[in-house]
């Protein structure tokens, strides 16, 4: 579901907070979690406007994610096939190292 819909897997997270396909909901107080449900097309909204394809360039997408490139460098080290990254692309996230 997250690749092939992913605003509305987050939708649903938020919205069930975290208790989707059986899974345990998240451990918020009652009346926290109410107002977090109601708020799960605002969270979506919000999300939308730091996609993937609102990025310009890599410098731009590197700005946006550069609080996680420790993950995102561990992600391209896991990839069955790096040969196929755009090499300039990802440059600073291998050179924040």
């Amino acid at each position: 579901m997250l690749t092939a819909s992913p605003w509305d897997w987050l939708h649903d997270q938020v919205a069930s907070t975290g208790a989707v396909s059986g899974r345990w909901a998240w451990p918020l107080d009652p009346e926290d979690a109410s107002q977090l449900s109601g708020l799960a097309d605002m969270v979506v909204a919000m999300a939308r406007q730091f996609a993937p394809e609102n990025c310009g360039s890599a410098a731009a997408c590197f700005r946006l994610t550069r609080d996680v490139r420790e993950s995102v460098q561990l992600m391209m080290t896991y990839l069955r096939r790096p040969d196929l990254l755009d090499e300039d692309w990802v440059a600073p996230w291998r050179q924040a190292a």
